[in-house]
């Protein structure tokens, strides 16, 4: 016979052989010694760790003529025929290719036959997620209450996309990612055995792509030691799988640390040329800065990476990163490898996100060096101080000089002319402050408040917030808050009864949508203006009232008389007192 895979020739025949599943052999032997073993068991995990492995070493185990056993002795003629395939009453299906309701249907009726050739007849239903949910039904009677000789074994990848009716009528056990170093003992027991020369960094590489599947490290191997002709070393599974060494990771994040677009480009365009494609690359950049983030943020880091093997002659790029830049690397990474899926020019993108990288980091140092330190900052801002304190210092002691004199050169007091400053400054700033709140042109608009042509407008301002409420709901939404009060030749006065409305709609982005409406609905250009509902119905009414004015009888001296006029235009405002001698 000729040359056997190293994969198939090293299948695990025994619970011994199997590698990172201890959790499961021993409760699986445990149950074989005690004759407890169940009619139906789930096997689930990953691909590559053992699943059918576990389930033909349990048929034989179970059918073993020295057991049933906690091993199968794999002498008899029961196991060596299991072991060949050659037991009827051991059946593997398919469940990828046997999907259908009949195939199903066809198992249930030859499980009522009492097997022939050993003990217990065992069905392995290999990939059985992939059954429709008829074959399912078919299946789950016979499932739950199976004739005392049949023991049925499901194994899948994907656990979830099982019925719970399903899954709780079987005992479940779940398979585990086999660890590094148990992988890289396994290797080196199978370079020893089948003479290959491996070196331990190549072991580990090996192990690390395989990702946790025993099946997949082992056929690694095995295409390294075809390549490499009996010697596996580092370099030499870089170059059959289409990694990239560790050192050029290491130059390119050097070059993205220190902004050399130059050097960016020529590493990868070196890559490229070592025919490795853009994707790869992608990915195992990727893996390069997750380990970094690692090896930083975890005290032992090192065991946690995905494809570093020389971890400490990395601790110094991943310090010189800090935490934030490798989190915004890894997400601007993960994004463009994403968008390299559905990209014609693979290459054009991977440079692009490099470059992107190495840009926005320049603008992150250079954002940061224009800030000073914690220490200048802190010295500059005590010097600042310290010149406001001396400041204020010398404006107390004029102030002091000026109240000992008592009475400036025109007769008033200091305190008294201080206090007027006062008191003007405030009025003047109030005035300003309402005077603010009307919009330019604001007398005209009083004036044309009754216009029959502002009337017909009003008319249509429900077609407008009909209008804007299909263009934007959240403009008609604030919009419907204010009403219409008045109208120019190129202008419309809107009254808002909130300010937060008024403010809202006065945004340059809500004003041009409104301003686009009013000229389609009314046919001719328009400006909005806005103030607020209460200041215009205190200012209509004032119109609406001309003929009651406030008149102010004297009663005393010349003071008394302009007590009552500061009391006034405290009470109503200098816009609606009018003072007449």
């Amino acid at each position: 016979m000729g040359h056997i895979a190293l994969y198939r020739a090293w299948r695990p025949q025994s619970f011994g052989d199997m590698v990172g599943q201890q959790h499961i052999i021993q409760t699986l032997q445990n149950s074989l010694r005690e004759q407890r073993f169940s009619h139906a068991y789930l096997f689930s995990g990953p691909r590559g760790t053992g699943k059918t492995s576990a389930a033909k070493i349990l048929a034989k185990a179970v059918n073993c003529e020295r057991g049933p056993s906690t091993e199968p002795c794999n002498e008899c003629e029961a196991c060596r025929r299991i072991t060949a395939g050659a037991v009827m009453d051991v059946v593997e299906i398919d469940a990828a290719s046997n999907r259908g309701v009949e195939e199903i249907r066809d198992l249930r009726e030859k499980v009522k036959y009492a097997p022939t050739e050993v003990r217990h007849k065992v069905y392995i239903i290999d990939e059985v997620h992939m059954l429709t949910t008829e074959a399912f039904n078919a299946l789950l009677k016979t499932l739950e209450e199976p004739p005392t000789h049949v023991m049925f074994i499901l194994a899948t990848t994907e656990p979830h996309r099982l019925p719970a009716t399903i899954i709780s009528r079987c005992q479940r056990f779940d398979f585990r990612r086999v660890s590094l170093e148990e992988q890289v003992d396994r290797l080196a027991q199978v370079c020893s055995e089948e003479k290959i020369e491996a070196d331990r960094d190549g072991l580990e590489y090996i192990a690390k792509l395989s990702d946790g599947g025993m099946r997949d490290a082992i056929s690694l191997l095995d295409q390294a030691a075809s390549f490499t002709d009996g010697r596996v070393t580092y370099q030499q599974v870089l170059d059959i799988t289409g990694g990239m060494p560790e050192e050029q990771f290491a130059k390119l994040a050097l070059a993205v640390r220190e902004q050399d677009v130059a050097t960016v480009l020529t590493v990868i365009e070196q890559m490229m040329q070592e025919g490795k494609s853009a994707d790869k690359c992608m990915e195992s950049l990727l893996y390069f800065f997750r380990d970094l983030l690692m090896v930083k943020l975890v005290p032992n880091g090192g065991v946690m990476t995905e494809r570093l093997t020389q971890v400490n002659t990395f601790r110094d790029i991943a310090e010189s990163y800090g935490a934030s830049d490798l989190f915004a690397v890894i997400d601007t990474l993960n994004r463009y490898q994403t968008e390299m899926k559905y990209a014609t020019q693979p290459q054009t993108l991977f440079e692009v996100a490099l470059l992107h990288i190495a840009t926005q980091r320049s603008g992150t140092v250079s954002a940061s060096s224009s800030v000073a330190p914690a220490g200048d900052i802190s010295a500059e801002a005590s010097g600042v101080v310290q010149q406001l304190q001396r400041q204020v210092a010398a404006l107390e002691s004029k102030l002091n000089d000026a109240l000992k004199q008592g009475v400036h050169a025109d007769g008033t007091s200091a305190a008294g002319s201080a206090r007027e400053r006062t008191t003007a400054a405030v009025r003047q700033n109030v005035r300003t402050s309402v005077h603010a709140k009307k919009p330019p042109q604001f007398e005209q608009y009083v004036a044309n408040c009754n216009s029959p042509q502002f009337q017909q407008v009003r008319g249509q301002w429900g077609q407008v917030l009909q209008r804007v409420k299909e263009v934007g709901v959240t403009i008609h939404a604030w919009l419907v808050n204010g009403e219409p009060v008045s109208m120019l030749e190129d202008g419309l006065l809107v009254a808002f009864k909130n300010t937060i409305h008024r403010d809202t709609t006065e945004k340059p982005s809500n004003r041009e949508v409104i301003e686009r409406v009013l000229q389609e609905v009314l046919g001719k250009p328009y400006r909005l203006d806005t103030m607020m509902l209460k200041d215009w119905e205190v200012t209509d009414k004032s119109s609406d009232a001309p003929t009651e004015v406030f008149q102010l009888e004297q009663e005393g001296a010349e003071d008394t008389k302009g007590k009552w006029i500061d009391e006034a235009i405290q009470m109503f405002g200098e816009e609606l007192v009018i003072i007449k001698e």
